[in-house]
């Protein structure tokens, strides 16, 4: 074959591997390409370091190849759905069809930070500085109607996901300087200049998409119409809002590759969709729905005495996980002028008696957060910074306040009371500086009161919001809080229609390209990113830039104390508290490994187990 630059590839194929892959063996490349050493290729890529598992491996650590075939399980959702294309920002689309219907190039290890191993590509060839990605195809993979994938394939997705996919795929896949078909099976991306070194993991994940039946023309609309993907499910029946089966496509390409093994048990999955949170947890009791990650901690200690529960039929778990806990807070519209003073958003936080909210309404089972990497090496929270962190730091003089690059900072602790009086000083001195001040009952400044609205999508966040509200008053400060349904609230989130909210961002032991879509002044104003708090700081682009260019795993644990710094300085939201473990419970006809991932419980392993007779 004849690669890019006229030097020849040689590869030879392998056919016959434990655990179910193909793997390419290489053969001595001979002169220079692209200006680079040759590379051989490689079963798969880690972010950092090397892949944990060898070329031939026979399946992932935390899945069971013995895993029974066969049964459903049936997930509840809170929420509504109208649209079946979860790659565009159009509609609010149903869970389970990405990865379920449509599946990557590579499949990622949940047993290592940032690893990815081959599968639909079989293997990947990047060289040391990370400029171009190269990517084989199986043989025998191909979509769910038959027909082969191709690398024609791979670059339709690539282009018709830069142009019309969300943003996350708009900013990733525009990093790309070129993307060709060398010959039928192999497609190469040139990312000269992009200077981010995850971007050939991150195109490792890319959604692969039918070009013979997806029409560019309408992708962008979203609707009704299936995707046709490569995955093990096919989308079987449809109830528009309410719910929607799959069923395992038993011509599955992949179904007895060491990447898939102990996966996909399920013979249908389904995903019934319930308008609120009382009415999903009553159809979980009556066994309609098979499992349920458990949020809210009183109905967790005190809401489970029903008869599955007593009868041993529902199985309830606290599960450990090795992930950052994530934060989940109050987050400000710092576009809103009433919130664009660090002081007054400050002073907000300091009014949030957790203490007294984690007695009265959690009996105490949570924990404050206190860092966008809570319960991880990479948490600047309780750690004074190093000597390389201040060196990222120094550029951005003043950005980082001297408590919080010193790891002594934490969240307001109250007396637990509810009418804590030093918290509620400290912030009307707050106030005062940026000019607010109490005049008959009320906070105001130049004669307007201060007052906002609080956005919440569930009856949990209502809860919560209602209580913090109650505590603004005695500020002076009226905070109204106002349910609305899903569809409506992620309109509002897209559109930054909001004073404040409730988000949780989820954070992953490897930061990457998602910080840039969470934090960066490029998706401050960007519909559909997730820049909801409006994170506009040179500060925070520069720490994201370090993240990305980290090329080993102390700089990028490095740099993401740093971000951490910097966000937390700029008071973007009230963090509010997380489980220390995850609380998950089952109906016993649904099972499960026996070992855990280091991201805790991965469903698609999970199985159904025919009861005891």
């Amino acid at each position: 074959m004849i690669g890019r630059y006229g030097v020849t590839l040689k590869r030879l194929i392998v056919p016959a591997v434990a655990g179910g892959m193909l793997l390419l063996a290489p053969v001595a490349s001979t002169g220079q390409e692209g200006g680079a050493e040759a590379v051989q290729p490689s079963h798969a890529i880690a972010m950092h370091g090397e892949p944990a598992l060898p070329p031939i491996f026979q399946h992932f650590p935390y899945a069971d190849p013995r895993a029974p075939k066969g049964g459903q399980i049936v997930y509840g959702v809170q929420g509504t759905f109208d649209s079946l294309n979860p790659f565009v920002i159009q509609g609010l689309p149903a869970l389970g069809v990405s990865g379920n219907v449509v599946e990557s190039l590579m499949a990622r290890s949940y047993d290592e930070p940032f690893t990815l191993y081959g599968l639909i590509a079989e293997s990947i060839r990047v060289p040391k500085d990370r400029s171009w990605v190269e990517f084989r195809i199986d043989d025998r993979a191909q979509f769910s109607d038959g027909r082969s994938i191709t690398a024609e394939d791979v670059v339709f997705s690539w282009q018709l996901l830069k142009n019309k996919g969300r943003p996350n795929h708009r900013l990733y896949y525009s990093k790309v300087a070129k993307a060709e078909a060398l010959d039928q099976k192999t497609v190469r991306f040139d990312l000269a200049g992009a200077e981010d070194r995850e971007l050939p993991l991150i195109l490792g994940m890319m959604p692969i998409l039918a070009k013979h039946v997806t029409d560019p023309e309408t992708f962008e609309a979203g609707g009704w119409e299936p995707l046709l993907g490569s995955g093990p499910y096919v989308i079987d029946e449809v109830r528009r809002g309410e719910s929607l089966t799959l069923t395992r496509n038993p011509r599955y390409w992949a179904a007895d590759h060491a990447a898939t093994r102990g996966h996909n048990n399920f013979d249908k999955i389904r995903y019934d969709y319930y308008r609120d949170a009382n009415t999903l947890f009553e159809a979980f009791k009556r066994g309609l729905v098979d499992l349920r990650i458990e949020t809210e901690p009183g109905r967790w200690m005190s809401g489970y005495d029903f008869p599955g529960v007593r009868d041993g039929k529902v199985v309830m778990e606290e599960l450990e996980t090795g992930t950052p806990k994530g934060m989940n807070g109050f987050v400000f519209n710092t576009r809103r002028p009433l919130f664009s003073d660090v002081r007054v958003r400050e002073a907000l936080g300091l009014l949030f008696d957790f203490e007294w909210m984690n007695a009265n309404l959690f009996g105490g089972a949570y924990s404050r957060t206190s860092s966008y990497f809570e319960g991880s090496e990479l948490t600047a929270s309780g750690r004074p910074a190093s000597p390389a962190e201040n060196a990222l730091l120094t550029p951005f003089e003043g950005v980082v306040r001297d408590d919080i690059l010193a790891g002594t900072w934490r969240p307001s602790v109250s007396d637990g009371s509810g009418r804590d009086r030093r918290a509620l000083a400290r912030a009307l001195n707050l106030f005062a500086e940026a000019g607010w001040a109490p005049s008959n009952g009320a906070l105001r400044r130049d004669g307007k009161r201060f007052a906002f609205e609080i956005m919440v999508r569930t009856k949990d966040q209502e809860r919560v919001a209602l209580a913090y509200a109650k505590s603004l008053e005695r500020a002076g400060i009226m905070a109204s809080v106002r349910l609305i349904d899903a569809l409506q609230f992620e309109r509002r989130l897209a559109e930054r229609e909001f004073d404040m909210t409730v988000y949780f961002w989820l954070s992953s032991l490897s930061p990457g390209n998602e910080q840039s879509l969470y934090w960066s002044s490029a998706a401050a104003d960007q519909p559909g990113s997730r820049n909801y708090a409006g994170v506009d700081e040179p500060a925070a682009d520069a720490m994201i830039a370090a993240i990305l260019g980290a090329e080993t795993r102390e700089n990028l644990v490095t740099a993401t104390r740093a971000l951490d710094r910097v966000l937390l300085s700029g008071f973007y939201t009230v963090p509010l508290y997380h489980a220390p473990k995850q609380w998950l419970a089952r109906w016993s006809r649904i099972d499960h490994p026996i070992r855990n991932s280091l991201f805790g419980p991965i469903f698609e392993t999970w199985w159904h187990k025919e009861p005891a007779p």
